[in-house]
């Protein structure tokens, strides 16, 4: 049986890294959705094995961890692997490393739904693949924190979802999320801080043409809490919990 575990070499490019050489976020989840992806896709429960049958994976949770963030990297050793299901909910695990240090690692959670319906499915009656089984927790995961609500809003902003913001799924791409999240805190604090935890929970899609408000909360431990909201119906899309630490 070939491995379940997909590693590779990355490449950061001009446009992944921001004015100080760091690694920008957006692309970390690009990252991220392109090895799991491939992974999926070569261990027979991707793309092109549940779409003909009218499904889709959706990402519901991150939690990221940093030991360093990177900074000043040319080339990035990133590995996944899928770490099983229970029912309706699948998980999958990211280590992020330069050489044989590892930057930070990720765990994330995911579903199988129904296109037309958005209902979710037992995966067990629709993957059939020996390198996919049940999930047994071990020290590899992470946990997922629980993300409060904000209790006021200390910075805001609107955004429309673009045509470049949607995907094969033709929704608003899980990247953008955390670009949209993060637009709305100053230069000042983002240029003094990098990110130590992520944390976020999808709620709902978003699809062209709609706006949104990205609002955020500034704690006194250096952590910052987000929502993004549907303009329109005021739905939640997207919370998040960011930790900082000073650079």
């Amino acid at each position: 049986m070939s491995s379940i575990i997909t590693e590779e070499n990355v490449n950061v490019r001009y446009s992944d890294i921001d004015f100080d050489k760091s690694l920008k976020p957006f692309s970390l989840l690009n990252f991220f959705q392109d090895i799991a992806s491939d992974n999926a896709e070569n261990l027979g429960f991707g793309y092109s094995a549940i779409y003909p049958q009218g499904l889709m994976w959706v990402l519901l949770k991150y939690r990221i961890e940093f030991n360093k963030y990177p900074v000043n990297i040319q080339e990035l050793s990133l590995k996944t692997e899928p770490r099983g299901y229970n029912r309706l909910f699948a998980y999958r695990n990211f280590v992020l490393s330069e050489g044989q240090e590892i930057l930070a690692r990720a765990s994330s959670m995911w579903s199988l739904v129904e296109f037309k319906t958005m209902k979710l499915v037992n995966i067990a009656d629709v993957v059939d693949s020996p390198y996919f089984k049940k999930f047994e927790p071990n020290e590899t995961d992470l946990n997922f924190a629980k993300i409060p609500t904000l209790t006021q809003i200390d910075f805001g902003k609107e955004f429309d979802v673009r045509y470049n913001d949607i995907d094969v799924n033709m929704h608003a791409n899980n990247g953008n999320y955390i670009i949209w999240a993060l637009e709305p805190l100053d230069y000042k604090f983002k240029s003094s801080n990098k990110l130590k935890t992520i944390d976020m929970s999808f709620k709902k899609e978003i699809k062209y043409g709609e706006k949104l408000i990205s609002q955020v909360q500034i704690l006194e431990n250096n952590t910052t809490l987000h929502v993004l909201k549907n303009a329109k119906t005021e739905d939640d899309l997207c919370t998040l919990k960011c930790e900082w630490h000073k650079n």
